[in-house]
């Protein structure tokens, strides 16, 4: 049975105390995360405000969490000891642990090592 906007909206265990709107359907001044990060902001210590839901097939709804876009502030700026650490740990995952040579890309998690030690090829052999 597919999963309606109704079924979305009804309460299922306990008592919710959040307003709960249908996707696309928010009141304006309300925005979710990625929203406010592409206006600059952040929630700023706020709780949530209220929830959006979307429904999706075979699983439980898509839930969103709204904050007030009138209270949150602004976001912090970059500082050196930020960039400097940011830049270290993005090294160590270009870094390759088997050749120890900087890939120029983030070695994959599913090899753990750069492309060309994962797959060597066979020319090395005489």
């Amino acid at each position: 049975m597919p999963l309606t906007y109704g079924r979305c909206l009804a309460s299922p265990g306990p008592v919710r105390t959040l307003p709960r709107h249908v996707w696309r359907c928010a009141p304006d001044g309300l925005a979710t995360r990625r929203q406010l990060r592409a206006l600059g902001l952040r929630p700023g210590g706020q709780g949530v405000q209220a929830e959006v839901f979307r429904p999706r097939y075979r699983r439980g709804p898509l839930v969103a969490y709204l904050y007030r876009v009138d209270l949150a502030k602004p976001v912090r700026p970059m500082t050196p000891a930020k960039y400097a650490a940011l830049a270290k740990a993005m090294q160590a995952r270009r870094t390759c642990p088997v050749c120890r040579t900087d890939a120029g890309y983030c070695i994959p998690a599913s090899l753990g090592m750069c492309v060309p030690c994962a797959y060597p090829t066979g020319s090395e052999t005489s």
